[in-house]
């Protein structure tokens, strides 16, 4: 059996643990001067003692339930005991705060030790209701919120493995694509032209590199990106040959900007598809990178026929990611923070530009 510590998981006593225990500690003293106010009204005494009894309640209950939860709980996802010991923790706590705090609350009036044991059944009853109904009503509140929390953060991860599972997807239908056009141009080339098919060689070992590299990672420098795509347009222009001509322009202080991988070969791919391809005489494709701002704008320009502009263009028929899922893993990943937009070049042709948040 393996018992190792999945180190992704929060420590007991983290920041955020803490927080939240302080955060509940304000919301529990909020609640016990509302419930010694009720007190007040109904006639059970003055509110500046119901509150000192509250107070001292309601706290002493809140230290040992939150801090117990988070010794019980250890280093688990959910912060919270399950079960019996989650029961029990709760009891725990609400007999040391009932206990304790009306220990304090006698020594603050100046009334005998544990004064409630002589109450009359009826008025200890409902003093023990309260404390009993107003710990639950706390601890359910708290276990509530903090479940919400852990739900969302799972939809978060499950998310983010979507995002990383249709990468993984793109690239198992993206390289056998390629590398058979790859090695069959290789292989004519072994035969006529020696040198360019070692160049070709070095480009495929290079694209091959950086694409294994980036599928085990959910983001790379843009560097990276811009390496994969120098050398997918290598490959493409040997078998396009004159008719693919293409420039790559990043800024250096642009180079480690993190970025999802494969997030602008499928613009590449509609380029040369839908652009280049169609004219017989090809054309040149423009990758850019720039700062605008507190955002990072790269621009993806061909020279070919131009495409419809049309946000719900299909995926290519060879399986590619297509524009449509190209936007929706930005959101996926970015959120409403990014965008792509699409317009008919100038001169011709088609710009697609992605906009996206610069790490602060």
């Amino acid at each position: 059996m393996n018992n190792t510590v999945d180190d992704t998981l929060p420590r007991r006593f983290s920041a955020e643990n803490v927080r939240h225990v302080l955060r509940h500690g304000v919301s529990t003293a909020v609640f016990c001067c509302l419930i010694a106010i009720a007190l007040a009204l109904s006639g059970r005494g003055a509110w500046g003692s119901q509150l000192v009894y509250s107070l001292s309640i309601g706290l002493i209950a809140w230290l040992v339930i939150d801090i117990g939860r988070l010794l019980l709980a250890g280093r688990s996802a959910t912060p919270w005991p399950m079960g019996w010991r989650g029961v029990v923790l709760i009891a725990v706590g609400t007999v040391a705060g009932f206990l304790g705090g009306n220990a304090i609350g006698d020594a603050w009036t100046g009334k005998p030790m544990l004064e409630f044991l002589s109450f009359p059944a009826d008025k200890f009853a409902s003093t023990l209701l309260i404390t009993i109904g107003a710990s639950i009503v706390i601890c359910y509140f708290y276990y509530a919120r903090g479940k919400s929390k852990y739900l969302e953060g799972e939809i978060a991860l499950a998310q983010r493995d979507a995002t990383d599972a249709r990468l993984k997807l793109l690239e198992t239908q993206l390289e056998p694509h390629m590398l058979f056009n790859t090695l069959a141009n290789l292989r004519v080339l072994i035969a006529t032209d020696p040198p360019r098919a070692v160049d070709m060689l070095d480009r495929l070992n290079s694209y091959l590199r950086v694409t294994l590299a980036g599928s085990r990672a959910l983001a790379h420098p843009l560097a990276a990106e811009f390496q994969r795509l120098g050398d997918y347009l290598a490959l493409m222009a040997v078998r396009m040959g004159p008719r693919l001509r293409f420039r790559l322009d990043l800024p250096d202080a642009l180079r480690e900007v993190p970025v999802p991988p494969l997030l602008l070969q499928p613009l590449v791919e509609n380029a040369i598809r839908h652009g280049l391809e169609p004219q017989v005489e090809g054309g040149e494709i423009a990758i850019g990178a720039r700062r605008e701002g507190g955002r990072l704008l790269i621009e993806v320009s061909d020279t070919g026929v131009g495409i419809d502009v049309n946000p719900s263009l299909p995926p290519s028929s060879d399986g590619g990611f297509g524009l449509a899922q190209v936007r929706e893993r930005l959101v996926t990943v970015y959120g409403p923070q990014a965008t792509l937009r699409l317009a008919a070049a100038p001169a011709g042709g088609t710009i697609a530009t992605l906009t996206l948040p610069l790490p602060e």
